[in-house]
């Protein structure tokens, strides 16, 4: 899949069959959405395209008006979401920045700049609530319009539905927020997850569990920077890391902002996903996870993040959820298995 910053570079297809929306999540309403929009493309002859938007429309404006309630919690980091679109096989993705020029456009403005002259969109797949345009004035019908008048398709797709639930970025948010992870997974058709690179820390987990028995190494993490101020979900996770050995790699994961430690670490009070492995991989050795990129499924809430009020206590939470973690996985494995007997 090809991404560009906006629509002005040599490489962006000059005809596309397209879809727009935030698709924060992919989730398995947007799958049927771009599942049909391969299929018209292919009729058509045409790439497929998604336009999305960065940041999230409601997070510049609940900056420009100081009202930080305002943003909507993050589902997935950039990164995820270019992943999953690809995996969709979407041809092109066009990532426009959202701000004060494009907040102003009329919907007859964007329309024009954009979609005819930006994009060539000879057909538009949109969901059943879609808007646009300045102060959201542009609906449906007025869409519809502009097609027949310019001559490209417009088609509208409605409410995709998980037992009886209405999928969107809404609900799956709310399950995250509620710990229910299960649900989430349901939702977006595979379980939560989020992926990056593997960056530097305090390196403190070596040093808190260093003194325990049978912790020579401490309690080792893999640090990735989750690129959003409000995370969708947040707490302490079992978890499965892929892409540091074959098999996927059970651990326990707190996803947050670290209420424990000091908010002027190298961190800077920055929500991160710091993931310690229950089996660290010999053959990694000490340094090995470091610029690797990883993903890592978060599937069942342990708790909420705590704020512990010394090291030694820190220490003993973290160990006693390696512990419920363990537990977790065992549990899953004894119902795997009878589920297959």
């Amino acid at each position: 899949m090809q991404v560009f910053r906006g629509f002005r570079h040599p490489g962006v297809a000059s005809a596309c069959a397209l879809t727009i929306g935030n698709f924060d999540g992919v989730h398995r309403g947007h799958q049927a959405m771009l599942a049909l929009l391969q299929t018209e493309a292919r009729q058509r002859g045409l790439p497929s395209c998604v336009l999305t938007f960065e940041p999230h429309p409601r997070d510049y404006f609940s900056a420009l008006t100081k009202q930080p309630a305002l943003a909507p919690a993050r589902i997935g980091t950039l990164r995820d979401k270019l992943g999953e679109l690809a995996a969709c096989g979407v041809a092109q993705t066009i990532v426009l920045p959202f701000d004060a020029r494009l907040a102003a456009q009329s919907p007859e403005q964007f329309i024009q700049n954009v979609l005819i002259e930006g994009l060539g969109a000879r057909y538009v797949l949109v969901g059943d609530d879609f808007r646009f345009g300045a102060k959201r004035a542009g609906d449906y019908a007025m869409l519809d319009a502009a097609g027949e008048q310019h001559g490209f398709d417009v088609a509208r797709m409605n409410s995709y539905e998980v037992r009886g639930l209405r999928v969107s970025s809404s609900a799956v948010r709310e399950a995250l927020a509620e710990g229910r992870m299960a649900d989430a997974q349901a939702l977006l058709g595979r379980p939560y997850a989020i992926s990056g690179h593997v960056v530097h820390g305090r390196k403190l987990g070596r040093a808190l569990g260093a003194s325990a028995p049978g912790r020579d190494d401490g309690f080792r993490t893999l640090n990735l920077r989750f690129k959003h101020w409000k995370p969708a979900a947040s707490g302490i996770f079992a978890v499965l890391v892929h892409g540091l050995a074959e098999r996927p790699l059970q651990g326990v994961a707190n996803l947050g902002v670290r209420p424990s430690l000091d908010p002027n670490d190298v961190n800077a009070g920055r929500v991160l996903l710091e993931t310690h492995c229950l089996d660290w991989p010999a053959e990694l050795g000490r340094e090995g996870a470091y610029g690797k990129i990883v993903r890592v499924e978060l599937l069942h809430k342990l708790h909420d993040e705590l704020r512990y009020t010394s090291l030694e206590a820190l220490t003993a939470g973290i160990a006693k959820d390696g512990v419920d973690a363990r537990a977790f996985f065992a549990s899953t494995h004894r119902q795997t298995t009878r589920d297959r007997i």
